[in-house]
C-alpha cells in the first residue's frame, strides 16, 4: 500500500499544481491584463467552473471510461491549454483557458477518487485518499511558490509552460505506475444513470457530503485568493516572491493531512470534520489582525483545517455511496468545485465592496453553517450494494 500511496500523492500533486499556482501571481496578473482584483480573481478561478461541470459530465458517462486511460490522457491533453495560457493577453481568452484547464484537471481528479474507490477497500481507500489530498497541499504550496518566483526571474508565461511539462510528467506517471484494472461489463440489472442520482441525492451521508464539500472550497479558495491583495498592498506591501514564501502555511498541512484518516477511523468522521473546521474558524479570526504574523498563522490553520476536512469527506463518498461509486465521486467534484466559483465570486465582491473584514465575516458564518450540515456523518455508513 505504501507504494500505491506514494503514486496517487504525486499523482495528485502534478494533476493540481497549477490549479492554486496562478493565485500567487494575481496582482502581477490583475496588472496586466488591467482589471480589478474582483475579475481577475473570478477569471483565475474560473477553472473551478469547468472542474464542476466535467465532475457532472463524468458522473454521467463514467461507466464507459476506462479509469487508468481516463486518468493519464487527461493529463495529457491538460498541457494544451496550460501552454496557451503563456501565449494570450486576452481576458476573456484567459478565462476560456482556465475553463479548460479545469474540465480536464476534474476528470483526472475524478477517475483518480473511482480507481481509488474501487481498488482499494474502505481502509485502504481512506488512506489513499489522505495521500491524495496531502498531494494536493504539496501542489498548493509548491505550485504558489513556483508560479511566483518564476513570475518574478522570467516573466508569467514562463510560469505557465514549466506547469505544462508537469502536466505531462503527471500523464506519464498515469500511464506507467496506475495497475491496469479489469475491463468494465455492464449489468443489465445495474440501475440506470437518473436511477443512481436519485440514490446518491436521497442519502442523508451523501447529501451533507456535497454540501460539505460546497462550503469547504467556498472558504479555501475565498480566502487564498483574496489574502494576495491584502499581503501586496500597505500595511505589508509585501514583493510577489515574498508572497510565494508566505505559501510555506501550507507545509503544516502536509504532516497533518494524513492523519486525518487515522483520526476517522478513531473518533469517526464526524469528529474528524468538526475538529478540522473548528481550526480554520479559529484561522479565521487570526486574519481579522493587522499583524501579519497572526495573519500567517491563521492562514496555516485555515490551510490545515479545510484539507482535513476535505481528506475527511472525499474519504468516505466510496463507502457512503450504495450504488456506482463513480457517479457519487463526479458529483461530489461537482458540488465541491461548484462552491470554489460561488465563493470567489461572491467574496470578490463583498471584498471589492466592503473591505477584507466584511469578507472574513461572510467566511466565518460559511464555517459555521458546515459544522451544522456535518451532522449526518456521525451516523453509521450505509450497507453498499456495490
Amino acid at each position: 500500500m505504501l507504494s500505491r500511496n506514494i503514486v496517487v500523492g504525486v499523482l495528485s500533486f502534478l494533476t493540481l499544481i497549477d490549479l492554486f499556482g496562478s493565485q500567487a501571481i494575481l496582482p502581477q496578473l490583475t496588472v496586466f491584463f488591467d482589471t480589478d482584483p474582483a475579475s481577475m480573481g473570478l477569471a483565475v478561478n474560473a477553472s473551478t467552473f469547468g472542474m464542476a461541470a466535467a465532475g457532472l459530465v463524468v458522473a454521467l458517462f463514467s461507466r464507459r471510461i476506462d479509469r487508468v486511460k481516463g486518468i493519464w490522457l487527461s493529463l495529457a491533453l491538460l498541457s494544451i491549454p496550460t501552454t496557451m495560457l503563456g501565449f494570450v493577453d486576452d481576458l476573456t481568452i484567459f478565462t476560456w483557458l482556465r475553463i479548460a484547464q479545469g474540465a480536464l484537471m476534474a476528470t483526472a481528479f475524478t477517475l483518480t477518487m473511482s480507481y481509488l474507490a474501487e481498488e482499494c477497500s474502505v481502509t485502504e481507500a481512506a488512506g489513499a485518499m489522505a495521500a491524495y489530498i496531502t498531494g494536493n497541499v504539496l501542489s498548493n504550496l509548491v505550485g504558489r511558490l513556483m508560479a511566483a518566483n518564476f513570475a518574478d526571474w522570467f516573466g508569467l508565461s514562463v510560469s505557465f509552460w514549466l506547469f505544462a511539462l508537469l502536466n505531462l510528467a503527471g500523464a506519464l506517471v498515469a500511464y506507467l505506475c496506475l495497475s491496469k484494472t479489469d475491463e468494465r461489463v455492464s449489468d443489465p440489472n445495474d440501475p440506470s444513470v437518473m436511477q443512481v442520482w436519485k440514490i446518491h441525492l436521497t442519502n442523508p451521508r451523501l447529501q451533507a457530503s456535497f454540501i460539505l464539500g460546497f462550503l469547504i472550497l467556498f472558504v479555501f479558495l475565498s480566502v487564498f485568493t483574496y489574502v494576495n491583495f491584502v499581503l501586496s498592498a500597505a500595511p505589508f506591501s509585501l514583493s510577489s516572491q515574498q508572497l510565494g514564501f508566505v505559501y510555506l502555511v501550507f507545509l503544516p498541512a502536509v504532516f497533518t493531512t494524513p492523519l486525518a484518516g487515522k483520526m476517522v477511523a478513531k473518533r469517526g468522521a464526524y469528529f474528524a470534520f468538526v475538529m478540522s473546521m473548528s481550526m480554520a474558524f479559529a484561522g479565521l479570526l487570526a486574519l481579522l489582525t493587522s499583524s501579519l504574523m497572526m495573519l500567517v498563522a491563521g492562514l496555516a490553520a485555515i490551510g490545515v483545517g479545510t484539507f482535513c476536512a476535505q481528506a475527511v469527506v472525499s474519504g468516505q463518498i466510496g463507502a457512503a455511496a450504495t450504488a456506482d461509486r463513480a457517479t457519487a465521486s463526479g458529483l461530489y467534484l461537482t458540488s465541491y468545485y461548484f462552491g470554489g466559483l460561488v465563493g470567489a465570486a461572491l467574496i470578490g465582491r463583498v471584498f471589492t465592496a466592503n473591505g477584507w473584514n466584511s469578507a472574513v465575516f461572510v467566511l466565518m458564518a460559511v464555517t459555521a453553517v458546515s459544522l451544522v450540515v456535518a451532522r449526518p456523518l456521525s451516523r453509521p455508513v450505509p450497507v453498499s450494494n456495490h
